[in-house]
């Protein structure tokens, strides 16, 4: 990351009290308001009816537990899972995903609720065209009070997930990983959308899109009515070689990005995906949520 030393010696300064803020977990106990925040989450940006929280993924070398309470750190309310990630400390061989024990679920549900974080959406988990094992993804879903699930599943898959979507009133949202994956391309995600209930739709990953040479804000011109749900990025650069930056300091243009979301009128959860600087990325993380709302703000009084 081009960055001056000041700056880096701020960031590390930030992650010290990032540290501090996760000994509660330590002891087993976890309330928001113990929690030191870094930023105080997206107010403004709730108005426009936008959810701004994190994806687990941002903290895979943490555990689940972990990344609930880096979310609250942050001042946010939501949380996307995704499958493999370790659950705690304390059990280290129990998996984040829809095989979660009956037991282990109720303790999830406690422990978000102790941290005042909503677990929203869940993925990018494996969906085929296997009723019965979708049917799995789906009862986690609908027990946990997951609103979408995130997937990229294969074409002969969607007369299944359709039938589930209208049966369990849960969205799945397509995601769209670098190329050459299934749907890199977002006319792919309009073509298999097409005729489909609006349950289906994309989980547009603005990074990713930015690693495949798209440009983010023709991708969400083009897929207009058909979003349900964003992994935000910015980056450096436009590649395969880019890596995630604080908002509004790489090439995604975010201010655009925003103002046409909001010219298209959608409500839906943005998910921070923070895919660099791995160990010490709250402090970045930070500077995203506020970025974030201080946008969203402008966007209010406009």
């Amino acid at each position: 990351m081009k960055t001056n030393y000041r700056r880096r010696a701020f960031l590390m300064g930030s992650s010290a009290l990032a540290i501090g803020a996760m000994i509660p977990w330590r002891f087993g106990v976890l309330n928001a308001a113990t929690v030191e925040k870094l930023a105080e989450g997206a107010p403004h940006a709730e108005k426009l009816g936008w959810r701004l929280g994190c994806q687990a993924y941002s903290f895979n070398r943490f555990t689940f537990y972990e990344a609930v309470e880096k979310t609250a750190a942050v001042g946010l309310r939501y949380i996307e899972a995704y499958p493999g990630q370790r659950l705690s400390q304390e059990k280290p061989d129990v998996k984040t995903d829809h095989n979660l024990s009956v037991q282990d679920r109720l303790e999830v549900k406690k422990r978000l609720a102790d941290a005042g974080v909503t677990l929203v959406n869940y993925g990018v988990v494996r969906l085929s065209a296997d009723e019965g094992e979708n049917r799995k993804v789906f009862d986690f879903a609908k027990d946990m009070g997951i609103e979408t699930i995130v997937s990229e599943p294969p074409f002969d898959a969607f007369d299944v997930i359709e039938k589930l979507c209208e049966e369990y009133q849960i969205n799945v949202a397509l995601h769209n990983h670098p190329q050459p994956s299934i749907y890199w391309n977002p006319d792919t995600v309009l073509k298999v959308c097409e005729g489909r209930s609006k349950r289906i739709g994309a989980c547009a990953d603005t990074g990713h899109w930015m690693r495949s040479n798209i440009n983010p804000l023709e991708a969400i011109k083009k897929l207009e009515g058909r979003i349900i749900s964003f992994h935000f990025k910015d980056l450096n650069d436009y590649g395969r070689g880019a890596h995630d930056v604080p908002w509004g300091t790489g090439k995604a243009d975010v201010p655009a990005l925003l103002r046409e979301i909001k010219r298209q009128g959608i409500k839906a959860v943005f998910s921070i995906e923070y895919e660099y600087n791995w160990e010490n990325s709250l402090p970045e993380i930070a500077e995203c949520v506020k970025f974030f709302d201080k946008v969203a703000a402008e966007l209010l009084a406009q």
